[in-house]
């Protein structure tokens, strides 16, 4: 009954040492300490609204999770600058409080899902805008800038410097993304365009990304083996996935193919539509092309899914 309860309310048992919890204790406290000093130093203020609230909810991002997609740099300064921009926006043109608040705050999470920069304490920016008091509404547009500018400079170049002092931790995540995509790596069946398109049916945001979704696949199934398509299954006009991940994926159709005048192979013509070296075109045989390609695929909106059959 207990356990039950505790997953009904969604409460997560973490996995974390010490060692780590210390860690990220020890980047919050010196991301807002140096903020705090670093704003009253260039301000040369002590009015309150030198530092913004919502960085604390920054702070817990930054150095409690430096690798969730909501924690990453454009997350971070658009959140921030762009709800700025809407919570001024509507203390300016909407007399009504109650009405500025609610709507800085919707229009902060719309614009933030548009520009791809979904950061929960920018909700709090864009709040603060509307209901700070008449200092803050003094200054207008210029409160994007001061504090809120120089707050988000602040706390991002703190969080890289900090976080890289740890070899398990990397900030911005794309630098803990290139070292694993060093070398190329077979994650068996389950391929880029399978977990894309699962991403894609979640109508609701996923705090996980793609590289640690094929981390976990890959502890699990110990990276074993997917076997390539068969060359007489390839159909003309069809597209074709070499299955891997990240800058090494792409996406091919077989456009036209002949009789080799040298080789007496059967060759294709090939066009890379989506992934690594798009737009570019190549020839080879039936056998190299079937080495490359581990699936067919098709165009679902915006992802690639592939296409089960009994001939893979």
């Amino acid at each position: 009954m207990k356990e039950k309860f505790l997953k009904y309310l969604g409460v997560e048992r973490y996995r974390v040492s010490h060692t780590e919890k210390f860690v990220s204790m020890l980047g919050a406290f010196l991301g807002i300490f140096i903020i705090s000093y670093t704003s009253n130093y260039f301000l040369q203020s002590t009015l309150p609204y030198l530092i913004v609230a919502s960085m604390g909810a920054s702070a817990v991002l930054l150095f409690a999770v430096p690798h969730s997609p909501l924690s990453q740099p454009w997350s971070l300064i658009g959140g921030h600058l762009l709800s700025a921009l809407i919570g001024v926006s509507c203390a300016i043109l909407i007399p009504d409080t109650v009405l500025a608040a609610s709507l800085a705050v919707g229009l902060a999470v719309g614009v933030m899902y548009y520009a791809h920069c979904i950061h929960p304490p920018g909700g709090a920016t864009a709040l603060s805008a509307v209901v700070g008091g008449a200092e803050i509404h003094q200054m207008g547009y210029q409160f994007v800038i001061t504090p809120v500018l120089i707050n988000v400079i602040v706390i991002i170049s703190i969080a890289i410097i900090f976080n890289y002092l740890f070899k398990w931790r990397r900030y911005p995540a794309y630098l803990a993304q290139k070292q694993d995509q060093s070398s190329k790596k077979d994650y068996g069946a389950i391929s880029h365009e399978d977990f894309v398109y699962a991403l894609s049916e979640f109508e609701s945001f996923i705090d996980i990304s793609e590289n640690d979704l094929l981390k976990i696949y890959e502890v699990v199934t110990k990276r074993h083996q997917s076997t390539n398509i068969q060359h007489h299954a390839l159909q003309h006009g069809h597209f074709y996935s070499n299955g891997e991940y990240g800058n090494f994926w792409s996406v091919r159709q077989i456009v036209d193919w002949d009789i080799s005048s040298k080789s007496g192979e059967e060759q294709l013509i090939y066009k890379t539509i989506a992934g690594a070296n798009r737009r570019n075109s190549g020839v080879m045989t039936k056998n190299e092309f079937t080495q490359w390609a581990k699936h067919e695929v098709i165009r679902d909106e915006d992802n690639w899914r592939r296409i089960d059959n009994n001939n893979l």
